[in-house]
């Protein structure tokens, strides 16, 4: 099974972090992020920058508008996502729970919507057909 970890972090944490605190930090994600890969369990990721370069997209009578952002009156915002393979979700609990991201914030584990996913997957393969 597929599933979206999605890290959430404070990032203040980061803030008075030395460079160097906050390689090593890095490094120790990197490290399991690795252990996950030769497990076959890691299918993928991206950090995110921080939320203050972010914007949200709503429908406000029938219009499109644009609002700064952060948008949720939290400490810990999204900062990442890893794209994980395992058996059920009690086997994603169990890797995710050993990942060094956790000490910045936690953990939402999604499963993949597959059927959905299919769906777009369809899509997707229409749209790389060629003319020859």
């Amino acid at each position: 099974m597929k599933f979206i970890c999605l890290g959430y972090c404070d990032e203040s944490k980061f803030e008075d972090m030395a460079p160097e605190e906050f390689q090593e930090k890095m490094d120790e994600c990197f490290a399991y992020d690795d252990e996950l890969r030769r497990g076959g369990h890691f299918l993928g990721g991206e950090a995110l920058q921080s939320v203050r370069d972010s914007v949200a997209l709503e429908l406000v009578n029938g219009q499109v508008s644009v609002i700064d952002g952060p948008f949720v009156e939290t400490k810990e915002q999204l900062g990442g996502i890893l794209l994980l393979e395992a058996r059920d979700l009690n086997h994603a609990i169990a890797l995710m729970s050993k990942h060094p991201g956790i000490q910045f914030g936690h953990w939402e584990i999604r499963p993949a919507d597959e059927t959905i996913n299919a769906l777009v997957a369809e899509r997707d393969a229409k749209f790389s057909v060629h003319p020859s």
